[in-house]
């Protein structure tokens, strides 16, 4: 008889392959029965076949009566909305991939508890990324690795602790020193965005300095896009606000583009936007200029800084190898050196770990203190997650009202 278990896996395995390979059953006896009985995967993969489906083809399996997209969903709400529909299948046995990814402390709370109940019907197979993750319910605790999977123990006797990291290299210079003093580099004043009746942030304040590091927190929902949005010029309902960016009110002349200049983003997301053969070493240089692919030739002194960025991050080494070809990891971390090289006014990383395991997230999280403490760029850390070790200066939270989200600033 197969029972609840929980498989930590690293973020270099191909999860759509180890969920095949579990299913046949061939990786380890515990999950032989699993062969017999039907099944429902949970997986960021299944959840864009579904949003592919509706896009492409206008078949609306999950919301047939309402004809309603699941992109239309916040992503806790796709979770929610998926989970259900497979749930309504009745299935033997569930699936579930990194689950709480992306999901506030309350939804996650939620989540475990129906997770509890649905147990007592319905077999769960949890993957997860993260140690910490693990259900409550869920005895019987896995790891994957050297290609096959072995039983680690007991909910208590699982490894939890996780390993630091120090990056002994100092952080490279700008290319050219920015004399340019924008102090306050954003500051929010009494600013509201409301859509028809839906109030989702009000009255919000919030002073952003050279060199600070914020953390920005809130529910699912709460309005945390919105305020990135309205940073990086892509929300119009910036303009008519008393905003103000990079020592400029916002509509008063800037484009969307002289914006972005002064900004280094970097999300989860992101990595879908790079399908091209791109070398490491291209794409960190192709931060200099913000594009997407390396068109121009660049000069000595560019190939230079961004070789010493692949240093500090121990990747000069692998500099010719494909960016396509690297694991969640290992590109994450390029992408926040790219996003670094022109050592930008402001970086912002929008839920930056998401699906980095433990040891990946421990180092990301060291190479973000060391640009924290070591250069003049002001960081917006956006997560759920509070990752052990993060050291913000500052915690802007967002708390959700019938009026609106308002904010609430202090020192972490």
């Amino acid at each position: 008889m197969v029972q609840h278990a929980a498989i930590y896996v690293s973020s270099k395995v191909d999860k759509d392959l180890l969920v095949q390979e579990i299913l046949k059953g061939i990786l380890h006896h515990d999950f032989i029965g699993l062969a017999s009985l039907k099944g429902e995967i949970f997986s960021k993969s299944v959840q864009e076949q579904f949003i592919d489906e509706e896009l492409r083809h206008d078949h609306f399996e999950i919301n047939a009566a309402k004809k309603r997209s699941l992109i239309s969903f916040s992503d806790g709400e796709q979770k929610k909305v998926l989970l259900n529909h497979l749930i309504s299948k009745v299935p033997d046995f569930i699936i579930l991939d990194n689950i709480f990814d992306n999901l506030d402390i309350a939804s996650q709370g939620q989540l475990a508890q129906d997770l509890t109940g649905l147990s007592h019907s319905t077999i769960i197979i949890q993957l997860m990324n993260r140690r910490s993750d693990v259900l409550p319910f869920i005895e019987q605790v896995y790891l994957f690795e050297n290609n096959t999977i072995v039983l680690e123990g007991g909910r208590n006797q699982s490894k939890t602790g996780k390993d630091f990291f120090a990056l002994s290299s100092i952080v490279p210079s700008p290319l050219q020193e920015n004399t340019l003093q924008h102090d306050p580099l954003v500051k929010f004043t009494n600013v509201s965005v409301q859509y028809e009746e839906r109030i989702i942030v009000s009255k919000i304040n919030w002073e952003i300095n050279t060199g600070e590091f914020w953390q920005l927190i809130g529910p699912n929902g709460s309005g945390k896009s919105t305020l990135l949005s309205m940073i990086t010029g892509d929300n119009p309902k910036a303009y008519n606000q008393d905003l103000l960016l990079f020592g400029k009110k916002k509509g008063s002349g800037e484009t969307v583009w002289e914006i972005k200049a002064k900004i280094g983003y970097l999300n989860s997301l992101m990595i879908h936007l790079f399908s091209r053969r791109d070398t490491i070493e291209q794409m960190v240089i192709s931060g200099f200029y913000d594009s997407v692919g390396l068109y121009i030739k660049p000069t000595e002194l560019q190939i230079k800084l961004a070789d010493e960025w692949l240093k500090l991050i121990g990747m000069f080494g692998m500099k010719h190898k494909v960016f396509v070809d690297l694991t969640a990891g290992e590109q994450r971390l390029v992408l926040i050196v790219r996003a670094m090289v022109k050592h930008p006014p402001l970086l912002i990383l929008d839920e930056p770990t998401t699906g980095l395991d433990d040891v990946d997230a421990s180092i990301f999280v060291a190479l973000v203190n060391k640009i924290a403490a070591e250069t003049t760029t002001a960081i917006i850390y956006v997560s759920h997650r509070k990752e052990e070790g993060l050291k913000p200066t500052f915690v802007y939270e967002l708390i959700a009202s019938e009026e609106g989200s308002y904010g609430v600033s202090r020192r972490d």
